[in-house]
């Protein structure tokens, strides 16, 4: 059935295991599955077992986001793959790399299969968006989305889970972990191949570039939001382990809580973007960023303790999880055969930072941390400001509170 193709009202008569939906839920509990668990013990093994500081942390996170960066070539490959083939290919290439990670445990080998499972990961994540906001109906969007999260949290919970009550009780190695994360990320992307059939959007996506004038308000939230992911990303766990020692069950036991947190509250959060828009929305977790990276900043300057740490670490999560709402306010405002191109354009625009900033900042942390957190609370008001411009209820010819009058599609 790989290479049948139904409708998607057609699907809507196929058992529910096999619906669209069905198929994202699959592969949002697949990748956090290999990535979260390479994400829990990347800082630990780095540091263990090849002796990084914050400069080679900070090259290995730009060289991750390089694939990112080129992400536009996903406009390329769907003239010739099917996105939703396109997507299961991905994700198969981010298991098989994650489970391979710790056989490679020099500088030049971590940052090549870095480099390998991250295409995997960025090409997946390209799709996968694009194929949420033409499958998941705009009504529904919200909602669809915030379990979404919530299905990704309770995988990568799941693994986590097992990490905490495994690790030091049967002394495992980080290439047995590797392995059984990545291998499970592989087998399911191998059996959404073989079990889903081919889904048919009602319109079809173009296949060439698409850069709209009227799209440049959620242009500019992808490049502050993948600018001020970064440092979240790259040295909010990494000062965990550096700052205050802290072990790989530990430093899971922490991902556990925020992924507790995400199951509990990223439905209602979806329920909270469907009530109030994505203004408010995106106002509230851009306001809230501002004040984690002040404090996160305030640990270096006045020697705040773990605990603080920790809770910042998970209120951190917590905000990020309200980003689809930038999902659901393009959803809004665009044509329907611009989603596919788009989500390609924008994934490149959120990479355009995190291709040098990490490397960067890595020379930043080594003499001053606060500093580094102190920058990204400046991105966070930078954000909050451009959340401001998005209309109460947006849609096309009304993207941002700019317009209010219908505009070309072309433009």
């Amino acid at each position: 059935m790989r290479f049948h193709k139904v409708t998607l009202e057609e699907a809507r008569s196929l058992p529910i295991w096999r619906q669209p939906i069905a198929l994202l839920v699959v592969t949002a509990a697949a990748m956090p599955i290999a990535f979260a668990t390479w994400n829990a013990l990347l800082n630990n093994f780095v540091i263990e077992v090849a002796g990084f500081t914050g400069v080679e942390i900070g090259w290995l996170h730009s060289v991750r986001e390089i694939p990112g960066f080129l992400a536009i070539g996903v406009i390329a490959l769907i003239m010739f793959v099917r996105e939703q083939v396109l997507g299961l290919v991905a994700l198969l290439l981010l298991g098989a790399a994650t489970a391979v990670t710790a056989w490679f445990p020099s500088l030049g080998g971590i940052l090549t299969i870095t480099m390998l499972s991250s295409i995997g990961f960025h090409y997946y994540e390209t799709v996968n968006q694009s194929l949420q906001l033409q499958w998941i109906p705009r009504e529904r969007a919200p909602q669809v989305l915030g379990w979404l999260v919530a299905v990704a949290s309770a995988a990568s919970l799941a693994s986590y889970g097992l990490l905490v009550l495994t690790w030091k009780a049967f002394d495992l190695s980080y290439n047995f972990v590797y392995l059984a994360a990545g291998g499970i990320a592989t087998l399911m992307a191998i059996g959404a191949l073989i079990v889903f059939p081919q889904f048919e959007s009602p319109e079809p996506q173009l296949k060439t570039f698409v850069l709209r004038r009227r799209y440049w308000l959620y242009y500019a939230l992808q490049a502050m939001s993948g600018a001020r992911r970064q440092i979240f990303v790259v040295f909010a766990a990494f000062m965990m382990v550096e700052r205050f020692g802290f072990e790989v069950h530990e430093v899971t036991a922490l991902f556990i809580i925020n992924f507790v947190a995400n199951m509990l509250f990223a439905p209602l959060m979806g329920r909270a973007v469907a009530r109030w828009g994505e203004r408010r929305a995106l106002m509230f977790e851009y306001g809230g960023l501002i004040l984690v990276f002040l404090a996160y900043g305030g640990i270096y300057y006045f020697g705040w303790g773990v605990m603080l740490a920790g809770a910042l670490y998970v209120i951190d999560h917590l905000f990020f999880s309200l980003a689809f709402a930038m999902k659901t306010y393009f959803q809004k405002i665009a044509d329907v055969p611009d989603i596919a191109p788009t989500a390609a354009v924008a994934f490149t625009i959120n990479h355009i930072a995190a291709v040098f900033l990490p490397a960067l900042l890595g020379y930043l942390w080594v003499q001053s941390p606060g500093a580094v957190f102190g920058l990204a609370a400046g991105m966070a008001a930078a954000s909050l400001m451009l959340a401001m411009l998005i209309p109460r209820h947006p849609e096309k010819g009304h993207e941002t509170v700019l317009t209010g009058t219908a505009i070309s599609p072309a433009e």
